[in-house]
């Protein structure tokens, strides 16, 4: 059977790892061989804001290791990437293209979104018993040196997640600074992380009963190391959480790196993750913590898999996706009804225009989520929609959506209703966002949105055609839709400057 090997390479806030991988198109993903090298430029980054030149340095030797080993095994491609300690550095710009100087590996720095997606899919496609765990209401907790990701889960769905910023390492140098100037510092960090989980637990879960945890994170091995008696697995009980925090309190890192094998940097970081893994399952009442054992160099091969078209995984992310959309727009009082008449319309109009947009999946996916969400600014107030809907949309993590991918679609909603002026005007403002993305993904907003003006989805059959540079929209419909043509025309203006085909809306009477 024909496979190839492939190399994922996870620089990561508390270490740098890297996974190689044999996949085939049949069978999918095997780890045949693991590397890593401790090195905590979290530390650097979360307490001076920018990383050495001394860890840079380390950080390009162990690169240039890992590079002899991907050619050791013939690696035919690799991805690697950067997550918070890089990102949130300040001189992020100038590590990355040092490493590639120095070593040749190309590294990108993923969005805190994209970092917690891949890391979904690592989960989901290697966690056998996923989707019945999250058949019932499910928090998945991904733990990070800097952050956690707490993701809920309904009927198998994502319905809603947050990052909060109390991840093992932050909280570990916050308990050390803490405790060198009290005695009870172990209790003000507990009532900290209660705080942010508190805070979480009132905007997000109210009166949902989450009956699973899934833990992940770099924490996990280690954890079934200090308490062999419990035969901890794939399960811990809240009893054996307690049991486990009260351990973990009386032993100092240096003996647990002593008595259980584990690295001291790992150990360090011990306390700080049972800690916030206690408090969550208190304050979600869950019944059990399920504990998977995966890092992020599993997510990247699941999403190369995946993206690549190189196997199908089983499980449809995109529709994570659109489900966390569809929750937020609930959670601002959107009409249900209309945004899914206008997502279906303006689907259309981009299947339709498949030859002449030159647009891929992932921009249909993101004109989707704006359909979704363009009437979302409504909540704050009627006299500025557009601009509320963007900064709602810009103050929201969407995981799946780069930053970028975000960028593009809060203007495409913004500039559903306003103009858009030309690119010299509006550049600086558009942030990372593609300018000529944004103009495509608007347009074919605007002529959908014009097409239930009256919000009463008038028409109830409608075929797209391409003719003579006309896109020809016929609705079957009797009733009055004088509204909805007298707006159509308006914004076809805008379409036909953008594309070069003029929007035609013909209507067919039904007797």
């Amino acid at each position: 059977m024909a496979y190839q090997m492939f190399a994922a390479i996870d620089v990561g806030s508390n270490d740098i790892s890297m996974k190689i991988f044999e996949v085939t198109a049949k069978w999918g993903f095997r780890e045949v061989d693991c590397v890593s090298h401790i090195l905590e430029l979290g530390s650097d980054t979360y307490r001076l804001g920018y990383v050495s030149n001394e860890k840079i340095n380390e950080l390009c030797t162990c690169l240039m290791k890992f590079k002899d080993k991907m050619k050791e095994y013939d690696c035919k491609d690799y991805r690697a990437y950067a997550t918070s300690a890089i990102r949130e550095a300040s001189n992020s710009l100038m590590i990355i293209e040092l490493i590639e100087l120095r070593t040749g590996i190309k590294v990108e720095i993923l969005s805190n979104s994209e970092h917690r997606f891949m890391m979904l899919k690592g989960c989901a496609s290697t966690m056998k018993e996923f989707d019945e765990i999250t058949s019932r209401n499910t928090a998945l907790l991904d733990m990070g040196a800097g952050s956690i990701q707490i993701s809920l889960f309904e009927k198998q769905l994502l319905t809603a997640t947050q990052n909060i910023k109390i991840g093992s390492i932050r909280v570990r140098d916050m308990m050390s600074g803490i405790e060198s100037r009290v005695t009870n510092g172990e209790e003000i960090i507990e009532e900290y992380v209660q705080n942010e989980l508190n805070t979480f637990n009132t905007m997000y879960l109210g009166d949902k009963n989450i009956k699973n945890v899934i833990a992940i994170g770099d924490e996990i091995q280690a954890l079934q190391k200090i308490a062999p008696e419990l035969k901890i697995k794939n399960l811990m009980t809240k009893d054996q959480i307690d049991y486990l925090y009260k351990k973990i309190l009386n032993v100092s890192p240096q003996d647990m790196a002593l008595n259980y094998g584990i690295p001291f940097e790992r150990a360090t970081l011990i306390r700080p993750a049972i800690i916030v893994y206690r408090i969550l399952v208190e304050t979600t009442k869950a019944d059990e913590i399920f504990l998977h054992d995966i890092t992020l160099c599993d997510g990247i091969v699941a999403d190369y898999m995946d993206t690549e078209r190189k196997f199908t995984i089983g499980r449809k992310f995109e529709q994570d996706i659109l489900a966390s959309a569809m929750a937020m727009a609930k959670r601002y009082k959107s009409n249900k009804t209309h945004i899914m008449y206008v997502s279906n319309m303006a689907l259309a109009i981009f299947d339709a225009m498949k030859k002449q947009h030159g647009m891929n999946r992932k921009q249909r996916l993101q004109l989707e989520i704006a359909c979704i969400l363009h009437d979302c600014g409504k909540f704050i107030n009627m006299q500025n929609v557009a601009n509320n809907s963007y900064n709602i949309i810009m103050s929201t993590e969407m995981v799946g959506l780069s930053h970028k991918e975000r960028e593009e679609v809060a203007n495409a909603v913004r500039y559903n209703t306003m103009y858009l002026p030309a690119y010299q005007y509006v550049k600086d403002s558009l942030g990372a966002a593609s300018y000529t993305t944004v103009a495509k993904l608007a347009a074919i907003l605007r002529v959908a949105n014009a097409l239930d003006r009256s919000h009463k989805q008038k028409v109830e059959k409608f075929s797209m055609q391409i003719k003579d540079k006309k896109l020809v929209i016929t609705v079957d419909t009797i009733e009055n839709i004088t509204l909805e043509s007298a707006l159509f025309k308006e914004k076809a203006d805008f379409f036909e400057r953008i594309y070069g085909i003029r929007p035609v809306l013909k209507q067919r009477r039904n007797v």
